[in-house]
C-alpha cells in the first residue's frame, strides 16, 4: 500500500502542483488539463502527444531563460 502511494506522489506531484496553482479559482484550466490527460491516456497517439507537449514545454522553458 505504501509503495503505490509513493509511486503516485512521485509520478503526479508536478501535475498536482499545477492543478493547485492554476486551478484554485479557474475551472477552465482544470478542464483543459483534464482533457489533455484524457487524450494522452485514451487516444492511440497518446505517447506522441505527451512527447510533443514535453518538447514544447522544454522549448518554452529555454526561451524564458534566454
Amino acid at each position: 500500500m505504501m509503495f503505490e502511494g509513493g509511486y503516485c506522489v512521485g509520478c503526479c506531484w508536478a501535475l498536482m502542483g499545477l492543478l493547485f496553482v492554476a486551478g484554485v479559482m479557474n475551472a477552465i484550466w482544470i478542464a483543459a488539463i483534464a482533457i489533455y490527460v484524457l487524450a494522452e491516456k485514451v487516444l492511440p497517439a497518446g505517447q506522441i502527444i505527451s512527447k510533443t507537449t514535453g518538447l514544447g514545454l522544454i522549448g518554452l522553458g529555454l526561451w524564458l531563460l534566454i
